[in-house]
């Protein structure tokens, strides 16, 4: 993958992070989709089948383990990549994100470096 024809979708339902996101992802080069809900993020990784999905886990309606867990459960998508930014930290989040597909598990508050340096590594080494 190179970052120009990569595809990474966000999903968060605060407004303030997904631009927070949106403005780091596209820095560095990523073509950028945004869902603020489980059910929007579910419709865009049908139509655009990002590479990478970096997820909230607490949301209205559909949360991001059950996204990840549909994500997971559709063949197309199988090797679309699961970064988790949330809040919830406890070790059962963790092993709850883990299990549901997530590669990476990170936590709120985040470094913009972190954060962008785990996208790199996801791209470049799967």
């Amino acid at each position: 993958m190179n970052k120009q024809t990569t595809k990474v979708l966000l999903v968060d339902d605060e407004p303030h992070i997904l631009v927070a996101l949106e403005y780091l992802v596209k820095q560095e080069g990523y073509q950028v989709f945004k869902a603020s809900d489980g059910e929007s993020a579910l419709d865009l990784v049908q139509q655009q089948s990002p590479q990478i999905v970096v997820l909230d886990v607490m949301m209205p309606g559909i949360d991001g383990f059950e996204v990840a867990r549909r994500i997971r459960n559709t063949p197309e998508h199988q090797d679309t990549r699961i970064i988790f930014l949330t809040a919830k930290g406890t070790p059962a989040d963790r092993f709850q994100g883990y299990a549901t597909g997530g590669e990476v598990y990170l936590t709120k508050p985040f470094d913009n470096k972190e954060l962008i340096n785990t996208i790199n590594e996801v791209v470049e080494f799967g």
